[in-house]
This record gives structure tokens, C-alpha cells and sequence, in this order.
């Protein structure tokens, strides 16, 4: 008896309720799978209705538009800050212009980057005609600028 009555109450409530309060709202979601550093467009997304857990901390279509994703996004997931990266302009192996300036002085040189980033962060490169290891900034694609050591700033 305690049997059936279990099973009638089970067979009467919903799996999952939403808790009273709570709508859906219309959130961005990808219309396609988006591989580890390929870069996101507007035309990505599409709006569908998802509770407000789901929802909370999406990012709108315009503020994702640009960003690579850091890992590979699955299509109708909701994208978040923490799923993309800025555009990578220089890679991990790529063969880059390594530069020092100072006071109107310029030496450039051929190098190798130790590891990646987006222009204007901090990045490991090796200079090839000294093999050092060397801390740079990204200027622009193909191009860090190495901080002259004698400058006093």
C-alpha cells in the first residue's frame, strides 16, 4: 500500500519545479560548437528563454564579439567572461621581430615565442642569434618589444 502511494505521488509532482518567483528569461546561447581559440561573431548566438541561474553572468552577443574562446564551447551553451580570452596576436613556436628601443636608438633581431597573448601583455620570447630568454610586451602581430635594461626610468 505505502508502495502505491509512494508511486502515485511521484507519478503527480514534476521532476524538477522552479522555485516560485523565478522566470525565464530570454538569454544568448551559441547556434554552433566553437573551437579552443577561434574567435566569436554576433551571429554566434541566438536568444532562448533559460532560468535566471542559467542566465546570470551571460554575455550579451556585442561584448563577446571579437573575444577567442579559451576552451571549446558547445552549441546552446551559455557564454560567460571566464570562456573567453582577448585575440591572441602572437602564439606559443611562432617567429616573431623582437625590438629594443631607447632614445631614438632602434635594434631589432629575430626571435621565437615561448608563449602567447593578445597585444599589450606580457609574453616569454627567445632572442635566436643569442638563444636568451627574454620578457617582453606584445606591440602588434609578429612584434614584442623587449624593455631596454640600461634604461632609468
Amino acid at each position: 500500500m505505502r508502495c502505491l502511494i509512494a508511486t502515485a505521488l511521484l507519478a503527480a509532482s514534476p521532476a524538477y519545479a522552479e522555485p516560485s518567483g523565478s522566470a525565464l528569461v530570454e538569454t544568448p546561447v551559441l547556434i554552433r560548437a566553437i573551437e579552443r581559440g577561434e574567435p566569436l561573431a554576433a551571429s554566434d548566438f541566438e536568444m532562448k528563454p533559460a532560468s535566471r541561474a542559467i542566465a546570470r553572468g551571460a554575455l550579451t552577443p556585442p561584448d563577446a564579439a571579437g573575444k577567442e574562446a579559451a576552451r571549446r564551447l558547445l552549441p546552446g551553451s551559455v557564454v560567460r567572461q571566464g570562456d573567453l580570452v582577448r585575440p591572441q596576436v602572437v602564439r606559443r613556436g611562432d617567429a616573431i621581430l623582437l625590438t629594443v628601443r631607447s632614445d631614438g636608438l632602434s635594434i631589432t633581431t629575430a626571435g621565437r615565442a615561448l608563449s602567447g597573448g593578445g597585444v599589450g601583455e606580457a609574453v616569454r620570447v627567445v632572442n635566436l642569434q643569442s638563444n636568451r630568454t627574454l620578457n617582453g610586451i606584445i606591440e602588434h602581430k609578429g612584434r614584442v618589444r623587449i624593455a631596454a635594461l640600461w634604461e632609468d626610468k
